[in-house]
C-alpha cells in the first residue's frame, strides 16, 4: 500500500480501514481472493505475482495486516520482499506484539516500511526506521510513505475525510480514495525523487500511463465479528477494471 487511513476501536467498530495500492502497471498482480491454491484457504488478500507477497489481507479468524513502503532520501534497499511481512503474519499464529518484536530484530533485511498487524482485540504498528513496535490506542490514524500521521497534504486530507465520514456508507468512504488532487510544490515532501514524481505522487489517487493507483480497498471489521472487504481495481490512466466485495463472519480462534 502507499496510502492508508484507519479508525481503530472508534464508533463501536473494531476496525475501518481505507487504502490505495500504487504500483507500476506492468508489475504482475492477482486480484484479491482466498488463497486456496497456496494452501491458505482462510486468507483473503491480493498477491504480488513478482515477489509472492501481499500488501493488505485478513483471515477468517480476524487477523489482519497491511504495509506501506517508506520513501526517503538515501533509503536503503534490503534483500527480502516487504510483502512477505504481511503474508507471514497472516499465515502464522504469533500475537501482533510477538510478531513485530521478531520483525524489528531483522528490519535491516528489508527496504523501509510501516507494518500494521492486528486482530479483533489489538493493533500494533512498526516503523522500520525507528525500530520501535507500538500498540495503538483507539483513534483515527493515517499512513503513507513516511511516519504515522505525517503531515503530507494527501494524508491529512484522507484522515480528515475519514473522521468526517465515519458513519457513511461504503461507497462514500471509497470516494475518499478517488481524490486526484495534486498539491503545490511548497507543500510537497522531499523523499529523494524528482520534483516531477513528487507532484505525481502527491495525489491520493495517482493517474498516469505507467504508474498509478492499482487498487482501492475498504476493510471493515464489525463488533459482531462480521468482515466486509471491498477491492476496486484500476489500469493505466485510472481506467476502472472492476470491483469485488466479500462479507463473512469471523471464526473462533
Amino acid at each position: 500500500m502507499c496510502l492508508i487511513a484507519f479508525a481503530w476501536q472508534v464508533a463501536d467498530q473494531p476496525l475501518l480501514l481505507l487504502g490505495n495500492r500504487d504500483e507500476f502497471h506492468a508489475r504482475p498482480t492477482r486480484n484479491a481472493q482466498f488463497w486456496e491454491p497456496e494452501g491458505h484457504p482462510e486468507l483473503l488478500a491480493g498477491k504480488d505475482l513478482e515477489a509472492g507477497g501481499t500488501w493488505l489481507g485478513i483471515t477468517r479468524q480476524g487477523r489482519f495486516a497491511s504495509l506501506t513502503n517508506i520513501r526517503a532520501p538515501g533509503a536503503r534497499k534490503g534483500p527480502l520482499s516487504r510483502g512477505a511481512l504481511v503474508l507471514d503474519y497472516l499465515t502464522g499464529q504469533q500475537s501482533p506484539a510477538e510478531y513485530l518484536q521478531q520483525v524489528a530484530m531483522n528490519a535491516e533485511q528489508y527496504a523501509g516500511f510501516n507494518l500494521l498487524v492486528g486482530d479483533r482485540q489489538q493493533l500494533w504498528h512498526l516503523n522500520s526506521r525507528s525500530g520501535q513496535a507500538e500498540s495503538l490506542s483507539p483513534g483515527i490514524y493515517a499512513l503513507s510513505n513516511a511516519g504515522l500521521n505525517s503531515p503530507w497534504p494527501k494524508l491529512v486530507a484522507l484522515r480528515q475525510g475519514l473522521e468526517a465520514r465515519l458513519h457513511a456508507d461504503d461507497r462514500q468512504l471509497l470516494q475518499l480514495l478517488a481524490d486526484p488532487r495534486t498539491y503545490p510544490d511548497e507543500q510537497l515532501p522531499d523523499t529523494g525523487i524528482s520534483l516531477e514524481w513528487e507532484r505525481l505522487l502527491s495525489a491520493a489517487f495517482i493517474v498516469s500511463a505507467e504508474y498509478g493507483t492499482r487498487a482501492s480497498s475498504l476493510l471493515r471489521l464489525k463488533a459482531n465479528g462480521e468482515v466486509v472487504f471491498i477491492e476496486q481495481r484500476f489500469g493505466p490512466e485510472g481506467v476502472a477494471l472492476g470491483e469485488q466485495r466479500w462479507c463473512f463472519a469471523c471464526k473462533d480462534q
